[in-house]
C-alpha cells in the first residue's frame, strides 16, 4: 500500500483506491464522474476548493482511514 499524503496524485489514489473516488467526491475535492480532470496532488486539488491547512491534514488522515476500512485492517 503506498503511503497517502498531501503530496499524493489524484490519478495514482484513484487508480490504486477506488474508494478514494467517492471520498473525495463527498468532499467536494473532485467530481471525477462529472469528467473533472484527476490530475494533480490531493494538496493541490483541496486548495483549489478552498481548503485550509487543517482541513487538508484532516482529509488526508479521513482517506487514509476510508482505504484501511475498506481494504480490512
Amino acid at each position: 500500500m503506498t503511503l497517502i499524503d498531501k503530496q499524493s496524485l489524484i490519478e495514482d489514489l484513484v487508480r490504486e483506491y477506488p474508494v478514494a473516488v467517492r471520498f473525495l467526491m463527498e468532499r467536494g475535492v473532485r467530481c471525477l464522474a462529472c469528467g473533472e480532470p484527476v490530475w494533480g496532488t490531493l494538496e493541490s486539488a483541496a486548495r483549489e476548493k478552498g481548503f485550509t491547512v487543517e482541513e487538508i491534514d484532516r482529509l488526508v488522515e479521513d482517506l487514509r482511514a476510508a482505504v484501511l476500512k475498506r481494504k480490512g485492517q
